[in-house]
């Protein structure tokens, strides 16, 4: 039994974790001001009649704080990738040389900000709501083991261990999302 517990304890803190990192890598997507060639991991490309993400076709470079440089491996690509970028929810206005493309980043408004920060927000609770799910995915788990004749003792202290667990995630996806909206708003 002890070895079941340590099982639902050890899958716990996994995939509270791995909530986690989806979100730091969703609010990656947001852009905070300063670019970032992660803006761009949500673009995807046709290449050769498949759907390619934007960085298995081109290098995406960051030259300074304002401005994007999309170097494709094939010339044939660009028309291809400045319609992705054109089309994407980015509202980027990409500009072809021929050679590269260059997408350059407005400074954002006030108001703009403020979207971005409710945008974190949400992107942030979704990530609480993942954590509260394991834990009561985790409970559930535990509720059955007691169910099967484990002791009461075990369970409760495991569900305590679980609780602690799931404060923690949560404390750390508060950092996260503080951090973030600092990084929205220093202008």
């Amino acid at each position: 039994m002890e070895e079941e517990i340590s099982m639902y304890l050890d899958e716990a803190k996994e995939l509270m974790d791995h909530a986690i990192a989806h979100t730091q890598n969703e609010l990656a997507k947001i852009r905070a001001g300063k670019a970032s060639p992660a803006m761009l991991d949500s673009i995807s490309v046709e290449y050769y009649g498949a759907p390619t993400p934007l960085s298995q076709v081109a290098s995406v470079t960051v030259p300074d704080a304002r401005s994007i440089v999309v170097k494709p491996w094939e010339k044939t690509i660009l028309a291809d990738i400045e319609k992705a970028i054109r089309d994407s929810d980015l509202g980027l206005n990409p500009m072809n040389d021929g050679e590269i493309i260059r997408l350059n980043l407005p400074a954002l408004t006030e108001e703009r900000r403020k979207d971005l920060v409710k945008q974190a927000k949400n992107e942030t609770e979704k990530g609480k709501v993942s954590v509260r799910n394991v834990r009561k995915k985790i409970n559930d788990g535990l509720k059955q083991l007691l169910k099967d004749g484990a002791p009461e003792d075990a369970i409760k202290n495991a569900e305590a261990d679980v609780q602690k667990l799931t404060d923690e995630h949560v404390t750390k996806l508060d950092g996260i999302f503080e951090h973030k909206e600092k990084d929205i708003m220093t202008v």
